[in-house]
């Protein structure tokens, strides 16, 4: 009975911290960071499953879950726990909601504003490329790290922000900018496998995306030397690739980011703040 209060008690008070509400008290443990573009990481026990929405999401064999929110995903979210009994738990989430710079950026060629006829063709191939690269659902458990920054510097763009480019308002920029020089390594910030070792494409330029497992992965944009390739196994901190200033840039800098599947994540909530000097 001690051991039920106490798991019930720090379940309650879980859900205070995170603005969850639950209908039945359950073994969901969850913390992260509950806000468009975060990620919430839980646990649930053994015999039991966890959707997101209607979605389920996959566990560790010792119940551990992620799932992840987009920049604009709606504030009121659904987590439902089926117990080893098979009864549902259901536990309403409230995202905090963000709001987001305006960023002004000129001298982007007319080619890169307006793409050919060729160029919409070549764009679409390599959005299928990346979308694929992103789909991984591989059982790593890199995810698990405490990550680190690739490439410390001035941070000269933030998650969220729309850009307006030449003068023309474009969509949101879902990753975050480093300026540093060309040829700076790049270092993985957990471990993982690399998924997509591109050459060369029409707005990122050389590009790299490695999984993290569960659905969540790091991509690196705008690179000057990729250092790996795709099926390449990578560790904590391993150079990987070289700042550059391939594809749509007015300058070298590391646009770094992270997606659970679909979901477009704010990598500045994975680490700490950007060691300063």
């Amino acid at each position: 009975m001690e051991d039920f209060l106490k798991r019930y008690l720090f379940l309650f008070s879980t859900l205070l911290v995170l603005g969850l509400t639950a209908t039945a008290s359950a073994a969901l443990h969850v913390e992260g960071e509950v806000s468009q573009s975060g990620l919430l990481r839980g646990h649930i026990d053994a015999g039991e499953q966890v959707f997101l929405g209607e979605r389920p999401l996959r566990t560790t064999p010792e119940g551990d879950f992620i799932c992840g929110f987009g920049r604009d995903a709606a504030p009121r979210q659904v987590l439902t726990l089926v117990d080893s009994a098979g009864k549902k738990h259901r536990y309403e989430i409230t995202l905090k909601q963000r709001h987001y710079d305006i960023q002004k950026i000129n001298g982007i060629s007319h080619r890169m504003m307006n793409p050919s006829p060729e160029d919409l063709v070549r764009i679409g191939q390599e959005a299928k490329l990346v979308a694929t690269a992103r789909k991984a659902d591989s059982t790593r458990r890199d995810f698990q790290e405490s990550f680190i920054w690739p490439v410390t510097g001035r941070i000269s763009g933030i998650y969220g922000s729309q850009r307006i480019f030449n003068g023309e308002p474009r969509r949101p920029h879902f990753g975050i900018d480093i300026a540093v020089p060309k040829g700076t390594p790049v270092r993985a910030p957990a471990g993982g496998v690399v998924t997509l070792a591109h050459p060369g494409m029409f707005f990122s330029g050389k590009t790299l995306i490695v999984d993290h497992g569960y659905g969540l992965s790091s991509s690196f944009l705008h690179l000057s030397k990729i250092l790996v390739k795709v099926g390449d196994t990578v560790v904590q901190g391993q150079p990987i690739a070289e700042v550059g200033a391939t594809g749509r840039v007015t300058g070298p800098h590391l646009d770094w980011r992270i997606n659970w599947f679909e979901q477009r994540l704010d990598p500045a909530l994975f680490v700490p703040p950007m060691p300063k000097g």
